[in-house]
């Protein structure tokens, strides 16, 4: 038996930073997925390991039930039809079995998302023997929601075929999940991104779930509904950045410059909303949609203003400006800054020529493109015919 879950990747088209100060912020989901395939041995008893397979980086995992049984022996049995959070002892146990496996050094950052994924197989699934598979076309740690992506993917296709979801694997093809489904895997997966990221805000997974776009501001999450069709290309500058250190610094500019920071942080805000604004309204025919698509790029040019106003941009971000201002493209960085990956809006009526012209020149510079579509489905499941 085998079932398969796909979750998006996520990009900040307004209000990083500033959202920390109390700013709006939009998000949206990208056609850019991580896929997880659950597969169940035919004959378990001869077969009584947990595999995951992180086929992209060409690792795998074993751990065989008797030993995971064992960790868990003084919690009791972790099963549990509601998300659960790994307690410090707990999590203590799975790091535990993390480590026996011997990750590579250059590679030590995936331990946190393996033992997220230990958590919530042996807290959905229990003790069964099953092989997990996962690739994914999100670069890590690029402020692409990868680690999110992850977590959903991997709860949908551990809920799809459990107890607590009721889904017909019978039909080919990629499916969607009811409302209540989704809130369950969204849940389920905000207590993977727990353990991997400590206190997350809970957005990225929500947008990787739910799909579309969302507002947020103060801890208050609104899911926007856009029949809007977005195209953005995604520059990967392949430049790490230190998340923590990018926001301390914008604090540290804010202590130093209240007033002015204020007012730069009240410009987000406006800018967010309008954006949201812009995203919801009619689109009744080729005009009203350029006259949209127009609104967006000054918006997204303003917002990067202020970003840099913040500090939080980098060299090589401003590389990629300078380029797609010749062919007059409008861009922003999306996430943390300092590097990471910048968006542009590719207008309806661009050419491809135009594209190509602009990809070649990025490429050149070391960067990787990457063309996407804005806001589309969040998680989907399927029989694993897909």
């Amino acid at each position: 038996m085998e079932v398969k879950a796909r979750a998006p990747g996520k990009i900040i088209l307004s209000g990083e930073h500033a959202v920390v100060h109390g700013s709006a912020a939009v998000a949206a989901s990208i056609d850019l997925y991580t896929h997880a395939t659950l597969t169940f041995p035919t004959s378990p008893e001869h077969d009584d390991v947990l595999k995951l397979q992180l086929k992209d980086m060409a690792l795998e995992f074993s751990w065989p039930m008797s030993r995971i049984k064992l960790a868990f022996s003084n919690l009791g049995v972790p099963f549990s039809s509601k998300p659960t959070t790994c307690s410090s002892e707990s999590l203590k146990l799975v790091a535990g079995l993390v480590e026996e496996q011997s990750i590579p050094e250059a590679k030590i950052a995936l331990a946190t998302g393996v033992s997220a994924f230990l958590w919530l197989y042996t807290c959905i699934q229990g003790f069964r023997p099953a092989t997990v598979t996962i690739t994914s076309e999100l670069p890590l740690g690029s402020g692409l929601g990868s680690s999110a992506s992850f977590s959903v993917a991997i709860s949908a296709a551990l809920l799809a075929f459990s107890d607590s979801i009721k889904t017909d694997l019978r039909h080919p093809g990629w499916l969607e999940f009811e409302e209540l489904q989704l809130d369950l895997v969204n849940k389920w997966a905000f207590e993977g991104e727990r353990i991997i990221h400590g206190k997350p805000s809970g957005i990225d997974n929500t947008i990787s779930t739910y799909g579309n776009m969302i507002k947020f501001k103060t801890g208050n999450l609104t899911r926007i509904k856009s029949s809007m069709p977005l195209k953005m290309l995604i520059t990967n500058t392949k430049v790490g950045r230190n998340t923590k250190a990018l926001v301390a610094g914008v604090s540290e500019r804010n202590i130093r410059h209240p007033d002015a920071m204020s007012f730069v942080f009240n410009a987000v805000d406006s800018i967010s909303k309008e954006l949201a604004n812009v995203l919801q309204s009619p689109a009744l025919d080729e005009l009203s949609i350029t006259e949209r698509e127009e609104k967006l790029g000054e918006l997204m040019e303003m917002n990067q203003g202020l970003l840099q106003c913040m500090g939080v941009s980098h060299a090589s971000i401003e590389t990629v400006l300078r380029t797609t201002l010749k062919y007059k493209l409008a861009s922003k960085l999306t996430g943390a800054g300092g590097g990471g990956c910048v968006l542009t809006l590719l207008p309806t009526l661009l050419s491809g020529t135009i594209i190509d012209k602009v990809i070649s020149e990025l490429e050149a510079c070391g960067f990787q493109c990457l063309t996407v579509k804005i806001g589309g489905t969040g998680v989907e499941f399927s029989n694993g015919s897909s």
